[in-house]
């Protein structure tokens, strides 16, 4: 089995860098799934209704979210949906949504970190009550994390017992790609699909504007040419086990 997970997409020159890279990645690699984080879609905060479906047609399968899964208020019903959305598992009981979707060829998860990060239910428990109810199939999970030391912890926490754990959320790509002892491949942040001459996504004199005072600016996504930052993940069929992970680095024409 063939996974392709792109990192946090961010705004309009995210989308665009999706809708014009992805069909060549999926040419070449041949994906059976295809993994996004889209918390960021909408103007880089949120995800809307539009920008799901949008995101949707271009061959994305499942869109993974998290701490900002609720700015754009219009998509919350629609994560209840039968649309192919996630956002963390674990929330506490009764938000809506659901935090893992059953694709037919593997489970995909959705969690989110506590470090730096909203004071919500724990993600390392809510991945010990939800695998065994879970059949044999891979397991990917998406964890959304600010901080590298909580998803490393995550990663080796559920070696061998998921095909992989991909870390989103900071937009900066990690060198870490690797498959970890048991078989789950492992990045501490798979980056972004966004502008390259940004900070973070964002425009880089408000976002430098802001350090120099201290001051509330107003945070813009940054135009001009676009990257995509993803990693393909070769997953042993009957195993469940990793078999490779490689990052990728595409830009616009």
């Amino acid at each position: 089995m063939i996974v392709i997970a792109i990192g946090d997409i961010i705004g309009r020159p995210g989308r665009r860098a999706v809708a014009e890279l992805l069909p060549a990645l999926k040419k070449q690699y041949q994906p059976d799934l295809v993994v996004a984080n889209g918390e960021n879609a909408a103007g880089g905060f949120g995800l809307s209704l539009d920008t799901a479906n949008e995101l949707l047609d271009t061959g994305i399968n499942v869109l993974t979210s998290g701490n900002h899964i609720w700015a754009q208020r219009e998509i919350i019903p629609y994560l209840d949906s039968e649309m192919s959305i996630v956002r963390p598992l674990n929330y506490p009981p009764g938000v809506p949504g659901r935090g893992y979707i059953d694709t037919g060829a593997a489970v995909v998860v959705n969690l989110m970190g506590r470090t730096f990060m909203a004071d919500i239910d724990c993600p390392f428990r809510a991945m010990d009550a939800l695998l065994p109810t879970l059949d044999s199939r891979p397991v990917i999970v998406d964890f959304h994390a600010e901080a590298t030391s909580e998803k490393m912890a995550m990663g080796r926490y559920l070696d061998g017992r998921v095909s992989a754990v991909l870390g989103t959320h900071t937009h900066v790509a990690t060198a870490d790609t690797q498959v970890l002892p048991g078989g789950t491949a492992y990045v501490s942040d798979i980056g972004m699909a966004g502008p390259v001459n940004s900070i973070i996504g964002d425009d880089n004199r408000a976002v430098i504007q802001r350090f120099l005072t201290g001051m509330p600016v107003r945070l813009t996504v940054a135009k001009g040419r676009a990257m995509l930052n993803a990693v393909v993940i070769e997953i042993d069929d009957e195993s469940g086990r990793a078999v490779s992970i490689k990052r990728i680095y595409e830009e616009e024409a």
